[in-house]
Parts: C-alpha cells; structure tokens; sequence
C-alpha cells in the first residue's frame, strides 16, 4: 500500500474514531497529494518518495507556525498546528537522534575531504541528499557548522 493510500484509509478511520484533528490534518495532506497528481507533467502518479517530502514540507510549514503563533502569544493556535504535526509525523521515517546525526555526519566528511567551513557547501550537498526524511535540514547544517567550525 503506498502512501497515498495510506492516508486515504486513515482518513476513513478518523472519521469512524471521530478524531477531528487527525481528519482533518489527514484531508488537507489528501488534498497536497492530488494537487501534485494533478500537476503538469505528473502523469498522474505520485511516488511516495514525493509524498514523504510534501509531509515534510507541511510538517516545516507547521512547525514555524507553531513557532510564530508562540512568539506572538497565542499558545492556543500554536497548540493547534502541533497537533496537527505530530499526526504528520507518523507517517515519516523514524528522525536520526543527535549522536546518529553526528556520526553519519563525521562520515561524509571525511568522504568528501572537507577541512574547514569553506567545504559546508560540499558537505551539505551530499548531506542533504544521503539523510533526506532522517533529519531536519536545519539541524544537519548546525551539526555541519559545529563539526567544521
């Protein structure tokens, strides 16, 4: 079952467990998904490797609403948007913990010879592509500053 039909039956077992937010996290992840379906030279299909960076993109998304919503005191909102990103979460590969990160990241490095900062670009090229759903871009470019820096 791939992972747009995943989130089709999930959505028919909020309805059942009358779970608001999951449907309705669930409906707006269901309606991304046909928005890229339907888009020009998509032939109709949508792999789940593209379905897994449209939850990421919306889990992002949430997450610095979430973060804006605190800034401006409005924890009830901000409560509201992570909710909805924890149900978009499971449906994402387990995160790498911070020792994992380190690890995988000490091993690019030296895959790619970097030495100093100047190589963050290198680095973060073959980082982004090798850990891509395993760990949030903005921490793998922290870890890259630290270990180079």
């Amino acid at each position: 079952m791939d992972l747009f039909d995943k989130v089709s039956e999930d959505i028919k077992n909020a309805m059942k467990a009358k779970d608001k937010v999951a449907l309705e996290t669930l409906r707006n992840i269901k309606k991304v998904f046909l928005e890229a379906k339907t888009a020009p030279g998509a032939n109709d299909t949508l792999t789940d490797d593209a379905a897994l960076k449209i939850i990421q993109k919306l889990v992002k998304q949430g997450k610095d609403a979430a973060d804006i919503y605190i800034q401006q005191g409005r924890q009830d909102l901000a409560e509201g948007e992570l909710a909805q990103v924890k149900v978009m979460e499971a449906y994402l590969p387990k995160q790498m913990s911070a020792e994992e990160l380190e690890a995988a990241l000490k091993e690019i490095i030296a895959e790619v010879g970097a030495t100093s900062g100047k190589d963050m670009g290198k680095v973060m090229g073959v980082a982004s592509k090798k850990l891509a759903g395993l760990a949030e871009g903005r921490a793998i470019s922290a870890k890259v500053k630290e270990l180079l820096g």
